[in-house]
């Protein structure tokens, strides 16, 4: 009898022994699988804003050569620098920013300049008050614009003197906002 009593204890922690490793690993798959899921999940939005922030640097490239024009908010009438931003942002994300180039900074997200990834708004003092001129990102330092009366869309060098005397901050639009300007 007492025979039979060990050789089930023995049975029955064996079991569980077996049971609870089982369930740890269920568990563990479980977890791994989740985490799968949501970095799989991750990748995708990651994927997606990757492929609409390269869409937004491609397409506002194709307008360069677009003259300047106070006030200007489209390839044919020519852009000012907001409304250039204003422009791409619509045409290529289709997110509706502000008009003006201090509202934008106020519409979207404070970041580090270290932080800067192509499609985020870099602002410059260029009339003696903040936030007062605005483009486009497009990586390696440099940022795309409507400069000035006279002149037409172009790249720019972010550490050329001029713009980094006048260099006021970055900033990065938040998708979440799909009329941020209304």
């Amino acid at each position: 009898m007492r025979q039979i009593v060990l050789t089930a204890l023995a049975l029955a922690l064996a079991a569980s022994a077996y049971a609870a490793p089982q369930q740890n690993q269920t568990d563990d798959m479980d977890k791994t699988l989740a985490d799968r899921s949501l970095m799989g999940h991750i990748d995708n939005v990651r994927h997606a804003v990757s492929d609409r922030t390269s869409e937004l640097v491609v397409s506002a490239m194709g307008f360069l050569g677009v003259p300047y024009r106070r006030g200007g908010n489209s390839a044919e009438t020519g852009f000012d620098c907001s409304g250039f931003v204003r422009a791409m942002y619509n045409k290529s994300v289709g997110l509706l920013l502000p008009r003006r180039a201090e509202e934008q900074a106020a519409a979207t997200e404070k970041i580090d300049r270290s932080d800067l990834k192509p499609g985020d708004l870099v602002f410059f003092n260029t009339m003696r008050r903040a936030f007062s001129h605005v483009g486009i990102y497009i990586g390696d330092g440099k940022f795309i614009h409507s400069p000035r009366t006279g002149s037409e869309v172009r790249v720019e060098d972010m550490n050329g003197s001029y713009w980094q005397r006048r260099f006021n901050g970055a900033r990065r639009v938040i998708e979440d906002n799909k009329t941020a300007g209304e």
